[in-house]
Protein backbone atom coordinates (compact mmCIF):
# COMPACT_ATOMS: atom_id res chain seq x y z
CA UNK A 1 0.00 0.00 0.00
CA UNK A 2 1.55 3.15 -0.55
CA UNK A 3 2.97 5.48 1.91
CA UNK A 4 0.42 8.45 1.33
CA UNK A 5 -2.61 6.22 1.28
CA UNK A 6 -1.39 5.29 4.85
CA UNK A 7 -1.07 8.91 5.90
CA UNK A 8 -4.14 10.26 4.24
CA UNK A 9 -5.61 6.80 6.45
CA UNK A 10 -4.33 8.41 9.36
CA UNK A 11 -4.63 11.86 9.26
CA UNK A 12 -8.64 11.91 10.56
CA UNK A 13 -7.42 9.93 13.36
CA UNK A 14 -4.79 12.38 14.09
CA UNK A 15 -6.99 15.25 14.52
CA UNK A 16 -9.08 13.21 17.23
CA UNK A 17 -5.86 12.40 19.23
CA UNK A 18 -4.70 16.37 18.83
CA UNK A 19 -8.01 17.11 20.03
CA UNK A 20 -7.94 14.48 23.02
CA UNK A 21 -4.41 15.92 23.75
CA UNK A 22 -6.03 19.63 24.64
CA UNK A 23 -6.71 17.49 28.42
CA UNK A 24 -3.12 17.96 29.26
CA UNK A 25 -2.79 21.63 29.13
CA UNK A 26 -5.77 23.45 28.75
CA UNK A 27 -8.53 23.47 32.40
CA UNK A 28 -11.76 24.94 30.36
CA UNK A 29 -12.95 23.78 26.81
CA UNK A 30 -12.01 24.87 23.58
CA UNK A 31 -13.51 28.06 23.54
CA UNK A 32 -16.62 28.39 21.20
CA UNK A 33 -15.70 30.89 18.75
CA UNK A 34 -12.88 27.94 17.55
CA UNK A 35 -15.37 24.94 17.82
CA UNK A 36 -17.52 27.09 15.68
CA UNK A 37 -14.70 28.35 13.03
CA UNK A 38 -13.12 24.54 12.81
CA UNK A 39 -16.67 23.15 12.64
CA UNK A 40 -17.78 25.42 10.01
CA UNK A 41 -14.58 24.83 7.86
CA UNK A 42 -14.94 21.35 8.33
CA UNK A 43 -18.66 21.68 7.31
CA UNK A 44 -17.63 22.93 3.90
CA UNK A 45 -14.60 20.67 3.32
CA UNK A 46 -16.89 17.87 3.41
CA UNK A 47 -19.44 18.99 2.02
CA UNK A 48 -16.87 19.86 -1.30
CA UNK A 49 -15.65 16.75 -0.96
CA UNK A 50 -18.99 14.93 -1.22
CA UNK A 51 -19.90 16.44 -4.20
CA UNK A 52 -16.13 16.44 -6.18
CA UNK A 53 -14.41 13.42 -4.61
CA UNK A 54 -17.42 10.95 -4.02
CA UNK A 55 -20.38 11.98 -5.94
CA UNK A 56 -19.30 13.43 -9.55
CA UNK A 57 -16.81 10.46 -10.28
CA UNK A 58 -19.62 7.52 -9.15
CA UNK A 59 -21.81 9.85 -11.84
CA UNK A 60 -18.40 9.67 -14.10
CA UNK A 61 -18.18 5.91 -13.60
CA UNK A 62 -21.83 5.23 -14.31
CA UNK A 63 -21.54 6.63 -18.26
CA UNK A 64 -22.25 3.52 -19.78
CA UNK A 65 -25.66 2.93 -18.38
CA UNK A 66 -26.96 5.72 -21.05
CA UNK A 67 -30.01 7.68 -19.52
CA UNK A 68 -30.06 5.51 -16.69
CA UNK A 69 -26.56 6.89 -15.68
CA UNK A 70 -27.86 9.38 -12.81
CA UNK A 71 -29.43 6.01 -10.82
CA UNK A 72 -26.56 4.85 -8.98
CA UNK A 73 -25.87 8.47 -7.99
CA UNK A 74 -29.32 8.80 -6.49
CA UNK A 75 -29.85 5.22 -5.00
CA UNK A 76 -26.54 5.40 -2.77
CA UNK A 77 -26.87 8.70 -1.64
CA UNK A 78 -30.12 8.46 -0.49
CA UNK A 79 -28.97 4.57 1.16
CA UNK A 80 -26.30 6.59 2.66
CA UNK A 81 -28.66 9.42 4.38
CA UNK A 82 -31.25 6.53 5.57
CA UNK A 83 -28.74 4.17 6.88
CA UNK A 84 -27.24 7.28 9.15
CA UNK A 85 -31.05 7.98 9.92
CA UNK A 86 -31.73 4.57 10.78
CA UNK A 87 -28.58 4.52 13.21
CA UNK A 88 -29.43 8.20 14.32
CA UNK A 89 -32.98 6.97 15.86
CA UNK A 90 -31.74 3.44 17.25
CA UNK A 91 -28.25 4.39 19.04
CA UNK A 92 -28.39 6.44 22.10
CA UNK A 93 -26.12 9.38 21.98
CA UNK A 94 -25.65 13.01 23.07
CA UNK A 95 -24.01 15.63 20.37
CA UNK A 96 -22.16 18.26 21.80
CA UNK A 97 -23.58 21.15 23.13
CA UNK A 98 -26.74 19.76 23.63
CA UNK A 99 -28.43 18.36 26.83
CA UNK A 100 -31.43 15.95 25.68
CA UNK A 101 -29.80 12.27 23.98
CA UNK A 102 -30.87 11.25 20.51
CA UNK A 103 -31.67 7.30 19.84
CA UNK A 104 -33.60 4.90 22.05
CA UNK A 105 -34.08 5.64 25.82
CA UNK A 106 -30.96 4.10 27.86
CA UNK A 107 -29.59 4.90 31.37
CA UNK A 108 -26.04 4.91 29.74
CA UNK A 109 -23.84 8.24 31.44
CA UNK A 110 -23.22 11.24 29.52
CA UNK A 111 -19.78 10.72 28.55
CA UNK A 112 -20.69 7.13 27.11
CA UNK A 113 -23.22 8.74 25.15
CA UNK A 114 -21.22 11.83 23.83
CA UNK A 115 -18.50 9.05 22.75
CA UNK A 116 -21.09 7.14 20.69
CA UNK A 117 -22.05 10.26 19.11
CA UNK A 118 -18.34 10.03 17.94
CA UNK A 119 -18.75 6.85 16.81
CA UNK A 120 -21.57 6.94 14.99
CA UNK A 121 -20.38 9.31 12.16
CA UNK A 122 -17.01 8.18 12.51
CA UNK A 123 -18.27 4.87 10.57
CA UNK A 124 -19.25 6.23 7.59
CA UNK A 125 -16.62 9.05 7.43
CA UNK A 126 -14.38 5.94 7.92
CA UNK A 127 -15.74 4.65 5.06
CA UNK A 128 -15.51 7.38 2.55
CA UNK A 129 -11.97 8.06 3.18
CA UNK A 130 -11.96 4.25 3.08
CA UNK A 131 -13.88 4.14 -0.51
CA UNK A 132 -11.73 7.37 -2.44
CA UNK A 133 -8.27 5.77 -1.34
CA UNK A 134 -9.68 2.34 -2.88
CA UNK A 135 -10.94 4.04 -5.83
CA UNK A 136 -7.23 6.21 -6.10
CA UNK A 137 -5.34 3.04 -5.70
CA UNK A 138 -7.68 0.63 -8.27
CA UNK A 139 -7.70 3.42 -10.87
CA UNK A 140 -11.75 2.53 -10.83
CA UNK A 141 -13.03 6.34 -10.69
CA UNK A 142 -11.31 9.82 -11.35
CA UNK A 143 -9.73 10.11 -7.92
CA UNK A 144 -6.65 12.28 -6.98
CA UNK A 145 -4.51 11.70 -4.37
CA UNK A 146 -4.93 15.86 -3.84
CA UNK A 147 -9.26 14.69 -3.47
CA UNK A 148 -8.66 12.17 -0.87
CA UNK A 149 -6.42 14.46 0.89
CA UNK A 150 -9.13 16.79 1.03
CA UNK A 151 -11.41 14.56 2.21
CA UNK A 152 -9.30 12.91 5.09
CA UNK A 153 -7.99 17.07 6.05
CA UNK A 154 -11.95 17.98 6.30
CA UNK A 155 -12.55 15.29 8.39
CA UNK A 156 -9.50 15.63 10.81
CA UNK A 157 -10.61 19.31 11.13
CA UNK A 158 -13.87 18.25 12.37
CA UNK A 159 -12.44 15.52 15.10
CA UNK A 160 -9.91 17.80 16.63
CA UNK A 161 -12.64 19.86 18.69
CA UNK A 162 -14.84 16.24 19.42
CA UNK A 163 -11.14 14.53 20.66
CA UNK A 164 -11.38 17.48 23.16
CA UNK A 165 -14.99 17.27 24.04
CA UNK A 166 -14.38 13.48 25.01
CA UNK A 167 -11.47 13.83 26.87
CA UNK A 168 -12.06 17.23 29.06
CA UNK A 169 -15.45 15.87 30.25
CA UNK A 170 -13.79 12.56 31.27
CA UNK A 171 -10.96 14.03 33.16
CA UNK A 172 -13.42 16.26 35.12
CA UNK A 173 -15.26 13.38 36.38
CA UNK A 174 -11.84 11.84 38.33
CA UNK A 175 -10.43 10.11 35.04
CA UNK A 176 -6.64 10.79 35.13
CA UNK A 177 -5.53 12.92 31.91
CA UNK A 178 -3.81 9.96 30.81
CA UNK A 179 -7.18 7.54 31.18
CA UNK A 180 -8.69 10.62 29.59
CA UNK A 181 -6.61 11.18 26.74
CA UNK A 182 -6.82 7.14 25.97
CA UNK A 183 -10.71 7.55 25.84
CA UNK A 184 -10.87 10.39 23.29
CA UNK A 185 -8.10 9.18 21.06
CA UNK A 186 -9.92 5.45 21.28
CA UNK A 187 -13.49 7.07 20.40
CA UNK A 188 -11.87 8.23 17.20
CA UNK A 189 -9.71 4.27 16.19
CA UNK A 190 -13.11 3.10 14.68
CA UNK A 191 -12.41 5.62 11.41
CA UNK A 192 -8.97 4.21 10.05
CA UNK A 193 -10.14 0.78 10.61
CA UNK A 194 -13.25 1.05 9.04
CA UNK A 195 -11.17 3.28 6.19
CA UNK A 196 -8.23 0.10 5.74
CA UNK A 197 -11.25 -2.45 5.87
CA UNK A 198 -12.71 -0.87 2.65
CA UNK A 199 -9.29 -0.64 0.83
CA UNK A 200 -8.50 -4.05 1.55
CA UNK A 201 -11.39 -5.56 0.04
CA UNK A 202 -11.63 -2.82 -2.69
CA UNK A 203 -11.09 -5.22 -5.81
CA UNK A 204 -14.35 -7.31 -4.62
CA UNK A 205 -16.32 -4.00 -3.97
CA UNK A 206 -15.52 -2.25 -7.87
CA UNK A 207 -18.64 -3.34 -9.57
CA UNK A 208 -20.70 -1.55 -6.52
CA UNK A 209 -18.42 1.62 -6.92
CA UNK A 210 -20.66 4.03 -7.67
CA UNK A 211 -23.37 2.96 -5.40
CA UNK A 212 -20.54 2.72 -2.51
CA UNK A 213 -19.37 6.48 -3.61
CA UNK A 214 -22.56 7.83 -3.35
CA UNK A 215 -23.25 5.99 0.25
CA UNK A 216 -20.57 7.91 1.52
CA UNK A 217 -22.09 11.28 0.15
CA UNK A 218 -25.12 10.64 1.49
CA UNK A 219 -24.00 9.58 5.28
CA UNK A 220 -21.12 12.55 4.92
CA UNK A 221 -23.94 15.11 4.00
CA UNK A 222 -26.19 13.61 6.61
CA UNK A 223 -23.71 14.50 9.27
CA UNK A 224 -22.85 18.01 7.68
CA UNK A 225 -26.76 19.00 7.69
CA UNK A 226 -28.20 17.43 11.09
CA UNK A 227 -25.38 17.65 13.39
CA UNK A 228 -22.60 19.86 12.60
CA UNK A 229 -24.51 22.82 10.63
CA UNK A 230 -27.09 23.44 13.71
CA UNK A 231 -24.60 22.80 16.10
CA UNK A 232 -23.06 26.52 14.83
CA UNK A 233 -25.60 29.00 16.04
CA UNK A 234 -25.49 27.08 19.75
CA UNK A 235 -22.01 27.94 20.27
CA UNK A 236 -22.36 31.47 21.24
CA UNK A 237 -18.93 33.42 21.52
Amino acid sequence: MQKEVISGLLIPFLGTSLGAGCVFFMKHDLNRGVQRALTGFAAGVMTAASIWSLIIPAMDMSENMGKLAFLPAVVGFWCGILFLLMLDSLIPHLHMNSEKAEGLPSKLARTTMMVLAVTLHNIPEGMAVGIVYAGFLTGSADMTAGGALALALGIAIQYFPEGAIISMPLHAEGKSKSRAFAGGVLSGAVEPIGALLTILFASRLLPTMPYLLTFAAGAMIYVVVEELIPEMPSMSL
